[in-house]
């Protein structure tokens, strides 16, 4: 096993030059201004000292560097996931604790554990079951949750915690009356200010401006002495090590948001890194991807820091400042580290209503409306499966909401395979051998005597019933004399779907109906020549294409079998 292999960065270092180094630098400074008060704006979403931020955007920055197969993405906080920590850590522990740290710790470990183990399976494939309406309706219901979660920061008052934003909003309208004007018109102006620079000076680190900006007011007007409240002292120094408290019972509790967390994260690191790596041309390596976030996650777990993920804000900035390879990340975790060293006591002023406007501006950016107009005109069962998680997300709160959208879509997987699309076909004339859904194409027409019938799903128990009862549907047309399955959909039979068709074509034979098929795929020939009754039974009636079996209609002999 090479070195190479392990780290897959070291591959980009032979062609390496100073022109890469210097690309590499410019981006990895530029990220590194987005990511110091972003990571701390995350660690207060998340329940943390802002602190806690920085040291997540170390440690697992530097290892999945080292480790990943892209590179541009770049690892540390995320939105969303802070708020998963939130929402599964203060089950087991209060927000602000050293117990509530340590929950954070052995949930990081569990995380990194999980897509560890995925990876080494090669298991990457088990993303899937979080099929994307669902994420869709979970990162918008987040991403309001994640909003109203900070409107006691930007409204000046304490807000008791909460997941649901029904009672979040209950909570800010009762305490109205203890509205702080100073700090709301310092978040509502940096909410404009990211704003506004988001969409006329787009290449502008926007959150460091407005950090230095409210920063700056603070001191110049006396803020924090009228009552706007600051994050005060920020420990410096490199991250502490310290051993993940294992325990059993915590780790029961833990499991499901560990899992989400896992699954989640590497859905948004996987997407964000197969984006760029299109766009330069190279090839990332799912299970690989999975090891390297686990690794990254394991290794924070020891440094203070809490799960972490790629996120898309940090890869496109990279790439927009001419990152080459996992070079410029080592350059911007190696900045948050001197930031940790020499620069804490800079960010004592910080007022918390900032962190709150970067916090809300962030999580704005995760509500898809693209995707309820896309579904609205394609798939209205997806729509309705993405309503459904969104609602139940805001409702009953994220674990339940995602749990309610994953066994949603798992429903309506089945019920998509229980009842299948199918269609009667008609020749369309003048395209000799085209034929098509009657239903869909109005030119198209019947040949006397026979009907068509396509399936677009394999048979198997769960819809074989389904399948006859379509086939039957048939028998009430006049002068029936040919029933032909189009079977070019039709990717595997199981042994309820052979038994079915055999006891079927035994039936239709009896009343003087032929059952045929045509072009009929090798994995369900083969399955048809294992079977005795069923290779008897259609040993002339499989057919290269439905023109040649309907021609069985005046060549009843001829089938031409397909292997």
């Amino acid at each position: 096993m090479s070195l190479s292999w392990l780290m897959p960065s070291l591959r980009t270092l032979p062609a390496y030059g100073r022109a890469d180094f210097t690309s590499d630098l410019i981006a990895g400074i530029t990220v590194a201004i987005m990511v110091v008060p972003q990571a701390m704006a995350y660690a207060m979403l998340a329940g943390l000292p802002p602190v806690v931020g920085l040291y997540a955007a170390t440690v697992p920055m530097a290892i999945y560097a080292l480790l990943g197969t892209s590179r541009h993405l770049s690892v540390g906080p995320a939105a969303m996931d802070s708020l998963l920590v939130l929402a599964g850590a203060s089950t087991v522990a209060t927000p602000g604790t050293p117990e509530y740290l340590a929950a954070v710790a052995l949930l990081m470990l569990m995380v990194g554990g999980l897509q560890f183990l995925l990876g080494m399976l090669r298991a990457g494939v088990v993303v899937n079951f979080l099929a994307q309406p669902v994420i869709s309706g979970f990162m918008s219901a987040a991403a309001l949750i994640i909003a109203s979660s900070q409107l006691g920061n930007l409204m000046g008052f304490a807000l008791p915690r909460s997941t649901r934003v029904i009672e979040t909003l209950g909570h800010a309208w009762g305490g109205l009356g203890q509205l702080h004007g100073a700090t709301l018109a310092l978040g509502l102006a940096g909410i404009a200010l990211l704003v506004g620079l988001k969409r006329f000076a787009p290449r502008v680190p926007r959150a460091l401006l407005v950090v230095v900006g409210g920063t700056l007011a603070v001191i110049a007007l006396g803020l924090d002495a009228q009552g706007v409240a600051v994050i005060g002292a920020v420990p410096g120094g490199l991250p502490p090590f310290a051993l993940p408290v294992i325990d059993g019972r915590m780790m029961q509790r833990l499991a499901p948001v560990a899992l989400t967390l896992a699954l989640v994260g590497y859905m948004e690191a996987i997407s964000v890194g197969r984006f760029f790596a299109r766009k330069h041309g190279y090839r990332i390596n799912p299970d690989r991807e999975l090891i390297a976030l686990g690794t990254a996650n394991i290794g924070g777990a020891f440094f203070g820091g809490f799960p972490v993920t790629g996120g898309l804000s940090r890869a496109a900035i990279n790439d927009q400042a001419g990152a080459r390879s996992p070079i410029a990340a080592l350059i911007t975790a190696a900045l948050v580290v001197l930031t940790l060293l020499a620069l804490t006591s800079l960010f004592h002023a910080l007022p918390k209503a900032i962190l709150a406007a970067i916090i809300m501006v962030a999580a704005s950016g995760l509500i898809n409306v693209a995707d309820v107009r896309r579904l609205w005109r394609t798939d209205r069962m997806d729509l309705g499966l993405l309503g459904l998680t969104f609602g139940a997300t805001l409702v009953f709160g994220i674990q339940s909401g995602i749990l309610t959208g994953v066994i949603a879509a798992s429903f309506t997987f089945v019920a998509r395979r229980i009842r299948p699309h199918s269609a009667e076909l008609g020749m369309v004339p003048g395209e000799d051998g085209v034929w098509r859904a009657l239903s869909e194409w109005p030119e198209a027409s019947p040949e006397p005597g026979v009907v068509v019938l396509r399936f677009d799903v394999s048979f198997y128990f769960g819809n074989v019933q389904f399948v006859r009862k379509r086939i039957e549907q048939a028998l009430h047309r006049p002068h029936l004399k040919v029933i032909v399955l189009d079977m070019y959909s039709v990717n595997a039979i199981d042994s309820s779907a052979a038994m079915m068709l055999d006891t079927l074509a035994r039936s239709l034979d009896e009343r003087g109906v032929e059952l045929q098929m045509a072009a009929v795929k090798g994995p369900v020939s083969a399955r048809i020549q294992r079977s005795a009754a069923l290779s008897r039974r259609f040993e002339d009636r499989i057919h290269l294409t439905v023109t040649k079996a309907v021609a069985a209609l005046t060549t009843p002999s001829t089938g031409d079998s397909d292997d």
